[in-house]
């Protein structure tokens, strides 16, 4: 099942390299179509995952190179099976809205699909020699959507971020590789290779995982690895950014969680450190935010002080800290998806975003604010949100593990309810600029697409059981190995 799964982006992406070049509409189905199959396979198996069992389900595998111990397997848990949903159903969205793509249409639509599979790879692989080659494969597509389909600095930014996920790249490739020649039976195997991990001595662990930290915190971004993430986030073309934010982002922080798993005395002696990136995180990109008159860059900056919450969640090491990092990922891909998708139509119809060139919206795009506004009270944690159910748990995570210390993540909220609240008096108050009077709303697809991730941020809010039971066993199986 994983394997089909794992194949029907790329038959789609086949499919349209096969298909006339002179037919977009054509095109643009056959990859909703891919995309939908894709969809409907992974939220099928709900069916089929079991929420009560913690380990790997839906396991499959096939040795690749039986003398190098790797294996192309497949599996899901608790913490990956979440990530593959918000996936599927983020390509989907991104497709709905890339109506703007109007040049090389093809080559577009068959990297988004290819940047599907590869993205599931990630969550899936239980080989780290196949979880390495899909995290370097994300690079190809997404290198060329920026460079191609990107802004007036789209060359810069490709490669800018193309070097920092490859710098960091060389370190997590080192680590795996200390890993692998520590493990016994000289496999990639996910899981021969964290228990032969977890018998190495403090320093050379504390070694590995520094490594690891540096290849996944490139991807999330943390502070200081963050360095591409403005430029990449600004020129990538509108409904890119949907996926870059909302679900790329989170492969580095599920394989910290991965690389904690493997190396629980790493972890604990550096859990003061992550917490205090994580915090920093949450600090300097809120305050950032706060600063941009620019609104992706607003939402790229902010993208990264929600990821801090997810580190500081990973630090706690406890179970309401580690429910309340899960959840976070799976909020942030909502929230931020809603926001990058909802800027860039705006981006489309005006040819600016700059905040200060707009002013009541409301008069003329009332379904385009009400989604914005809901983006934005979500963004901020607000109660009866997807943040709101994260972040409460990162907090009673952080204050079971540090006390008052975690009041930082308190004045991270009112930063962001800062700036929140100026894009919403910039945007909807004030007199209707003449040159804004013609904007259209948001059209079907577009209502469709917003109306699924608004839909998901609000079910969580107001209902985080099935959410939350669907993760909470892995939890539970992370959380007793730090005791």
């Amino acid at each position: 099942m994983l394997r089909t799964l794992l194949l029907l982006p790329v038959l789609g992406a086949v499919i349209i390299a096969l298909l006339p070049a002179g037919n977009p509409r054509l095109i643009r189905l056959t990859a909703l179509l891919a995309a939908g199959a894709a969809m409907g396979l992974a939220w099928g198996l709900l069916g089929r995952f079991d929420p009560a069992m913690a380990g790997v389900q839906l396991f499959e595998t096939r040795v690749w190179n039986p003398r190098l111990g790797s294996a192309f397997s497949l599996g899901v848990d608790g913490f990956s099976f979440p990530m593959v949903l918000l996936g599927t159903l983020l390509t989907v969205v991104t497709i709905l809205v890339s109506n703007c793509i109007t040049k090389r249409v093809k080559g577009y639509y068959a990297l988004i699909l290819l940047l599907e599979s590869a993205m599931l790879g990630v969550f899936m692989a239980r080989d780290w020699s196949l979880f390495y080659v899909f995290w370097e494969l994300t690079l190809i597509p997404l290198f060329f959507l920026v460079d191609r389909w990107g802004g007036a600095n789209r060359h810069r930014a490709a490669l800018n971020f193309v070097l920092y996920t490859m710098g960091g790249s060389v370190f997590m490739l080192v680590a795996l590789l200390l890993l692998y020649d520590a493990n016994p039976g000289h496999s990639f195997d996910i899981a021969s290779i964290a228990q032969g991990a977890r018998g190495l001595p403090q320093e050379t662990q504390i070694l590995i995982f520094l490594g690891l930290l540096i290849g996944f915190g490139v991807k999330m971004p943390i502070f200081p690895l963050h360095g591409w993430l403005p430029l990449a986030y600004v020129e990538a073309p509108s409904p890119v950014p949907i996926l870059l934010s909302g679900i790329l982002a989170k492969m580095g922080a599920y394989g910290l969680i991965r690389a904690a798993e493997m190396l629980p005395l790493a972890v604990q002696a550096l859990q003061g450190w992550l917490a205090a990136l994580g915090m920093i995180s949450m600090i300097y990109g809120g305050v950032l935010a706060w600063h941009q008159r620019d609104l992706k860059k607003m939402v790229a900056y902010s993208s990264m002080s929600h990821m801090g919450v997810v580190l500081l969640g990973i630090a706690t090491l406890n179970e309401a800290g580690l429910n309340g990092a899960v959840m976070q990922m799976v909020a942030h891909g909502l929230v931020a998806g809603s926001l990058f998708l909802l800027i860039g139509l705006l981006y489309e119809r005006t040819h600016t975003r700059d905040i200060a060139d707009f002013s009541s919206l409301v008069q003329v795009m009332p379904r385009f604010a009400f989604f914005t506004v809901l983006a934005l009270v979500a963004a901020v944690g607000f109660p009866g949100t997807a943040g709101f159910i994260a972040e409460i748990h990162v907090l009673a995570g952080g204050f079971a593990r540090w006390g008052g210390w975690v009041i930082i993540l308190s004045l991270s909220v009112l930063i962001s309810a800062a700036y929140a609240f100026r894009t919403v008096g910039y945007l909807f108050t004030g007199p209707v600029r003449e040159e804004m009077r013609q904007i259209p709303d948001l059209g079907r697809a577009e209502f469709a697409a917003v109306s699924v991730l608004a839909g998901g941020i609000l079910l969580l809010g107001i209902f985080p059981g099935a959410a939350l039971g669907l993760i909470s066993s892995s939890v539970k199986q992370l959380s007793k190995v730090f005791g």
